[in-house]
């Protein structure tokens, strides 16, 4: 069934917020670098939103400042949904990320303007926070977003970090917003880019 098939409620409201929910179904076809944690295959755009909202949960008492546990798990549950216009950017191609910022925008404008108008608003400035990492919230919840993969990478024997040919200065700047969102947890990202480099992993530059 395509998502225009949808029958319709006679409420223009939920009628949009069920083609908006039918639409973003296709988050689950976004295959991500990131491989689950037993190596088996990449995991997708659903599955990683779903894992940080679940460390949202747990990790919440670790947060650098206090934060607005729903505001959070909006950002982590959202932010993610442009890729299903705009297409995952491996975080280690250099080139694929030019032009990244634009791609998503334009495909947050498509994205979000399926919501009545102020959910619309509502979504797109949380999306734009999480992107500033410039809030309580928004670095919280950045700082998940780097920890899952970089929690998958120690799990796969580096997988990302080598095919990306990654550096110890990109794994750094990456990882950098754990150390205003979660800094309890900035020892242990440090120790695993050590490890990393010692296995081979990550290159010592």
């Amino acid at each position: 069934m395509k998502t225009i098939d949808i029958l319709t409620t006679n409420n223009e409201r939920l009628d949009k917020q069920l083609y908006f929910i039918a639409e973003v179904d296709k988050i689950k076809l976004i295959l991500r670098q990131t491989l689950l944690t037993d190596g088996s295959r990449r995991e997708n755009d659903a599955e990683h939103s779903w894992h940080l909202a679940l460390m949202a949960s747990i990790l919440e008492e670790h947060s650098a400042q206090p934060i607005q546990s729903n505001r959070v798990l909006k950002m982590v549950i959202f932010h993610d949904l442009v890729e299903i216009y705009a297409g995952d950017t491996f975080a280690f191609d250099v080139e694929a990320n030019k032009g990244k910022e634009k791609r998503e925008a334009e495909a947050a404008d498509k994205l979000f303007s399926l919501l009545p108008s102020n959910q619309e608003k509502e979504y797109r400035l949380l999306w734009e926070e999480f992107d500033r990492m410039d809030t309580p919230d928004s670095q919280f919840a950045a700082s998940l977003d780097r920890i899952q993969p970089f929690l998958h990478n120690t799990l796969t024997s580096g997988h990302t970090w080598i095919k990306g040919s990654a550096k110890k200065s990109q794994v750094l700047e990456r990882m950098s917003i754990v150390k205003k969102g979660i800094p309890s947890l900035w020892d242990w990202v440090e120790k695993n880019i050590e490890e990393g480099i010692k296995q081979g992993w990550i290159t010592n530059i």
